[in-house]
């Protein structure tokens, strides 16, 4: 999309919003980039350029518009489509591998070498791993100067600096404003909890989210209240109580974190469980052109794929949840998680009445399966899993390949397509899984006189158009765990 000059200059011009965080406009007579639908924007087209990423705008020595503030648009959907190289360096860049565990870590779990990783998203994307990296850690420390009362050191080291040196270039170079002057221009009340609100392509369909998340609360570890869900984060320093609260306009992320460096990653997750950087113009155009959903995309647009935090916790829970139902396969979790989860103890938890993170891997790998309060065959299969995971054989998360991935799931003892599938839709956000093989979904497609080509026409869609079959038919508490 951003090597088309006449194509985006035209969405410049129209201010199209659908466009926010799919390219960046950048203008060479003010130096600035901006999103755009930026209100502020009227440029000469002889006078822009157009970049994927806001790493790389950045890069060409472009800073941040402080009108549209281009940096808290959604996420390019392009990365939920898209499960090659550059798609799930996307999703791990996201994610604070960089800073965790470098470029080369970033290429390992890509399978290529770093210079073939940093060539790859720079031709692509007009920055490598690094910049977008350093990207995303301005973007961070932003949010914590706006929201946060900490000293500038401890933001620094918070949003995964090296120095304060690399700190104050950066935040400069960016909004082309000191951190010292960026606190300076901040509003409204501070407190010692994170809360920033994420940016949301419209239409959103707030509502079909919270009625998914509220059938599928595992007590302690998770809750809804009205328009709100919150949860336990397991997080790369620490454990950490994110609270969502939705509407249709958009959602306001609280978080409280053990680790502030988590700030990021757990902004991400949050994006991630509410499929916020869908593009749903894209999805309905499609699906609504089908005459046999068009009814349903028609009543509910906008409506989204909730995805997970944690890609084991929803396999366990998958696993557990086969061939029972969602309340069935939550009283049986909810007699590990005091067992075998971590308690927690922030005030963010108690507000929500939550007590313990999820077990980790480790806690289900050495369990006595004739203790585990299920069936023999199924408990075993959860000590495989979580050996797998464990011992780093099996990756679930959002940046594993989505195709490996679901063979090394078939070829688990006590995993079927219909699992396989799920975590592969849920775990790593695939958007064009259909679960043909779920009875709910079965009796829709054939009370509606639906065949299994006819469905091809949903691609790359198809994950959403089971969400639409899904809450149309009548058993809406057979939905999955």
């Amino acid at each position: 999309m951003h090597t088309d000059h006449e194509r985006c200059y035209r969405a410049v011009q129209s201010r199209d919003r659908r466009f926010d965080g799919v390219f960046y406009t950048a203008v060479s007579s003010t130096g600035i980039y901006c999103r755009p639908s930026c209100p502020a924007l009227t440029p000469k087209p002889e006078h822009v350029t157009f970049h994927a990423t806001a790493a790389s705008a950045q890069e060409a020595g472009y800073r941040a518009c402080r009108r549209c503030r281009p940096d808290t648009t959604p996420g390019s959907p392009e990365w939920d489509v898209r499960a090659d190289a550059v798609g799930r360096a996307m999703q791990l860049i996201g994610d604070g591998v960089v800073e965790r565990e470098g470029v080369e870590g970033l290429s390992s779990r890509l399978g290529y070498s770093s210079r073939h990783v940093t060539r790859l998203l720079a031709q692509e994307l007009g920055a490598g791993p690094l910049a977008l990296a350093r990207s995303n850690r301005a973007h961070t420390a932003r949010v914590l100067i706006e929201t946060t009362d900490l000293p500038m050191s401890d933001i620094a080291f918070a949003a995964g600096f090296a120095s304060i040196r690399q700190f104050n270039a950066s935040v400069r170079q960016a909004y082309a404003l000191t951190p010292t002057q960026m606190r300076g221009r901040r509003r409204g009340t501070v407190t010692g909890r994170v809360t920033v609100r994420l940016a949301v392509r419209q239409p959103f369909h707030a509502g079909a989210l919270l009625d998914f998340l509220a059938a599928h609360v595992l007590p302690g570890v998770e809750a809804v209240t009205g328009a709100t869900y919150a949860r336990v984060l397991r997080l790369p320093h620490g454990l950490g109580v994110m609270a969502l609260t939705l509407d249709d306009t958009g959602v306001v992320c609280e978080l409280e974190l053990a680790d502030l460096r988590d700030t990021a990653v757990a902004i991400g997750r949050a994006r991630r469980l509410l499929d916020l950087d869908a593009d749903p113009v894209a999805i309905d155009t499609v699906l609504g052109a089908d005459p046999a959903l068009a009814d349903l995309v028609a009543a509910e647009p906008g409506l989204r794929v909730p995805s997970h935090v944690d890609g084991f916790e929803l396999a366990v829970r998958t696993v557990v949840g086969q061939q029972v139902s969602v309340a069935g396969a939550n009283t049986v979790l909810g007699r590990h998680v005091p067992a075998r989860g971590t308690p927690v103890d922030f005030a963010l938890a108690a507000d929500h009445g939550l007590t313990h993170a999820f077990p980790e891997p480790e806690a289900f790998a050495d369990a006595d399966p004739t203790a585990m309060g299920m069936p023999h065959a199924r408990a075993r299969t959860i000590i495989g899993l979580a050996q797998a995971v464990a011992d780093g054989k099996l990756d679930l998360h959002p940046g594993a390949d989505r195709a490996a991935v679901r063979e090394q799931l078939l070829a688990m003892r006590g995993i079927g397509p219909w699992t396989a599938d799920y975590v592969v839709m849920r775990g790593l956000g695939d958007p064009d899984i259909l679960l043909t093989t779920d009875l709910v979904l079965r009796r829709e497609l054939e009370r509606r006189g639906i065949t299994a080509d006819d469905t091809e026409r949903w691609r790359p869609w198809r994950s959403y158009a089971g969400m639409h079959l899904w809450r149309a038919s009548a058993a809406v508490e057979r939905i999955p765990a």
